[in-house]
Order: structure tokens, then C-alpha cells, then sequence
């Protein structure tokens, strides 16, 4: 039987990948500070600790996984990592989890890593123009990240690909771009637009008004979470070691965005645009390469994705109201 750890596994994308895997008929070892929210965990073990810790990494991995999955790390929406407020934090989690598990891997001879990066890597003057951004991989040098948490993602991917090339590992480096679904953050100040939305409007009688941080002309991707499950998959499992953008290219305004939801709901609303912390203008996947090498591209429509979320956060806020 093959073997697998997620790091991560008590979150978002994690709890996913570790029920995709048990699918596949892996042994699935999840580690992370805490358990799934939504969901009892699928994995087989579940180690609860802090990989902040080298002594606990050293502790979950104890053994040869067949692949490894990297996703833990302190990270969150707009409201969460562009405030400035949370930057060491950020910083210094996320940089110690990597070093950690690299190195606990490298001294039990893991060879095939995954690393989630992010779009956040991505040079803030290449993203000015909501219609037209610039995401094509070659293109993060010269390096200006608009938040420490990009900067802090961009050191992993070095630090990752410097393992790969002196210790002999398997790292698959890739980059998310906004991934979304079921079972995600949507109340606790780290959700990220599309759950946000979905419980403003969720929350908000027919006819009744939501807030928007900035104009709305801003512009985003998102990916349906079982579309990048089966990407990083594909990516995991290639010869490949990226880094590599995984996301949807279908880009939107953040008002179409919310009017969609809208539409869903069956619900009309307007919108106050209020100041908030924003990112950049415009942020848009640019897939050519993935699809180049391994010949395969998403196609789960934005709105598709949403009709399978927005009913999950909307019975979530009707629970929530009714205890």
C-alpha cells in the first residue's frame, strides 16, 4: 500500500487532499495544530502538534512517505495578510514549518515533496492593470511582492528547490491561485472572497445591502478545489519540479463575483464599497506552461463551483443562527 503525509491536514485544501487520496486506496498519515472543522478527518493517523517544532516533525515523520504534501502554514484572506498586522507571524510560522519539515525529510530520506506556493510571489508592478496582469512563471524577478506573505512564500520556494538540487530530493514546487470550495474558512476573519460573499449574502435579506472592501473593479481567479486537487496531483506525480501555476484563468471583477453569488441566491442586492485592504488590482493564472507540459488545463466554470459552495456556507450561517 502506498503512503502519503498531508501537512496541513486540519485545513482547507489538506482535509481535501487527504480524503483524494484515501480514494486512491493510500495509507494517509495528517498532521496539523488542530482537526478538520467541518469534517472528521479521513486520514488513517492524525498527529495534532505544532511543526512549528522541530522535535514533533522529526516525530511525524519517521519513515519514508511515497509522497508528501506540504500545505500547513499561517495564512489567510485580504482581512488577514494585507493589514499588515499579522506580517512576523506570517513570517516566521511559515518559515519555520518549512525549514522543519524539509529537514526532517532530508534525514529520513523522503524524496517527493509537494510545496503549495502562491500567486502572492508575484511582482506587485506586474499587476497595476486589473485587465491585463502579467502571472507567467518566469516572470516573479525582479522580485517585489505586495505583502511579507508573498515574500515569505517566495524564500520557501528557494529554499525547497535548494533541497531539491543539493540533498537529491523530489520537490514539486507549485502555485496556487485562489482556491475555493466547501469546508473552508467563511466566519473566523481568514476566509477569502468567495466564502466571504457567500455569507454576506447568506446573511442578508433580499433586497438588503452587503459591503465591499475597495471599488470592486479589482480583478481574481478562483479555483474549485477538486480542480486543484487534480492538478497538484498530476503535478505531484510528473518529473517536473516547477514551480508551476495552478489555477483557473476564467478572471473576474470582484463584482461579478459577488453579483454571481448573487444570482445563486436568488437574491438582489447592492453594494457599499467601503476602504479595506485590497492586494493588487488585477491577478489572473496564467496556465500556459502547466497545460505545456502535462497536457491538461481546468475546467470546472467559476460558477459551477460556487453553486456547490454557496449552499454549504448558507447552511452553515442558518446553523449558526439557529444555536
Amino acid at each position: 500500500m502506498k503512503t502519503a503525509l498531508v501537512c496541513g491536514a486540519g485545513g482547507f485544501i489538506g482535509s481535501h487532499m487527504v480524503k483524494r487520496l484515501k480514494r486512491e486506496g493510500f495509507w494517509v498519515r495528517g498532521v496539523d495544530l488542530k482537526f478538520p472543522e467541518f469534517a472528521e478527518t479521513q486520514a488513517d493517523d492524525f498527529a495534532q502538534g505544532d511543526l512549528r517544532d522541530a522535535h514533533f516533525c522529526s516525530h511525524v515523520i519517521d519513515r519514508r512517505f511515497d509522497e508528501i504534501y506540504q500545505f500547513a502554514a499561517d495564512m489567510g484572506g485580504a482581512g488577514y495578510l494585507f493589514t499588515g498586522d499579522n506580517d512576523a507571524d506570517v513570517m516566521h510560522n511559515s518559515a519555520m514549518i518549512n525549514l522543519n519539515v524539509l529537514e526532517a525529510c532530508r534525514k529520513r530520506n523522503n524524496k517527493r515533496i509537494f510545496y503549495s506556493s502562491s500567486a502572492c510571489v508575484y511582482p506587485e508592478y506586474n499587476q497595476e492593470d486589473p485587465g491585463d496582469p502579467t502571472t507567467a512563471e518566469d516572470t516573479v524577478y525582479p522580485a517585489q511582492p505586495d505583502s511579507d506573505y508573498g515574500w515569505e512564500k517566495l524564500f520557501s520556494e528557494r529554499l525547497y528547490l535548494a533541497y531539491h538540487r543539493n540533498h537529491n530530493m523530489e520537490v514539486r514546487v507549485a502555485r496556487y491561485h485562489n482556491i475555493f470550495g466547501p469546508e473552508g474558512s467563511w466566519n473566523d476573519g481568514k476566509e477569502k472572497a468567495p466564502a466571504a460573499f457567500c455569507r454576506k449574502i447568506a446573511e442578508a435579506e433580499d433586497g438588503g445591502e452587503i459591503e465591499m472592501w475597495g471599488d470592486g473593479l479589482q480583478t481574481r481567479s478562483f479555483m474549485f478545489v477538486d480542480e486543484c486537487l487534480e492538478a497538484t496531483v498530476r503535478f505531484v506525480r510528473s518529473d517536473w519540479a516547477g514551480p508551476v501555476n495552478i489555477g483557473s484563468e476564467e478572471m473576474v471583477s470582484i463584482n461579478e463575483l459577488a453579483q454571481m453569488v448573487m444570482d445563486i441566491a436568488g437574491k438582489q442586492l447592492s453594494i457599499k464599497h467601503i476602504p479595506g485592504p485590497l492586494g493588487v488590482r488585477g491577478r489572473n493564472s496564467d496556465n500556459n506552461l502547466y497545460e505545456k507540459i502535462l497536457g491538461w488545463r481546468a475546467s470546472v466554470s467559476l460558477r459551477k463551483g460556487l453553486e456547490v459552495t454557496y449552499p454549504w456556507i448558507e447552511a452553515q450561517v442558518k446553523s449558526l443562527a439557529e444555536q
